[in-house]
């Protein structure tokens, strides 16, 4: 049975930092592309990053040079660094992970890591609430 389990959400002030965590199991982590996706009050659910088994990464405008993935294969762990929070960074963060390969993604495709039809598996959420 595959699990993805996130942790490391919270209430933090704007211009703070969170990082979550993802922990996944019943996987071969290194033939898996994650991804961090979130979804707002009222918002349809958003890709904000993933990483390929390559190492191949993605981001959305809004989050880049202030989020950063990165995984831990030892340890079956996707993290999302979240820096320079803003109060519209305020969801839930879901985990998820879709089966894939090395070079999978080209420079032409590598923003299909934000599509929720790449992925199978999905964690329950974590809330992050940025203040103002």
């Amino acid at each position: 049975e595959v699990q993805l389990v996130e942790s490391g959400g919270g209430l933090v002030q704007a211009g703070g930092s969170l990082r979550l965590s993802c922990v996944a199991s019943g996987v071969t982590f290194d033939d898996y592309a994650f991804g961090w996706f979130r979804q707002a009050p009222g918002k349809e659910r958003e890709g904000v990053s993933g990483i390929n088994c390559d190492g191949r990464t993605y981001y959305i405008d809004s989050v880049k040079g202030r989020f950063t993935i990165s995984s831990d294969i030892s340890k079956a762990t996707v993290y999302l660094q979240m820096d320079s929070l803003k109060p519209e960074d305020t969801a839930v963060y879901y985990c998820a992970a879709g089966p894939s390969g090395w070079y999978d993604y080209g420079d032409e495709d590598i923003t299909n890591l934000s599509s929720p039809d790449e992925y199978d598996y999905w964690g329950v959420g974590a809330q992050v609430t940025v203040s103002s």
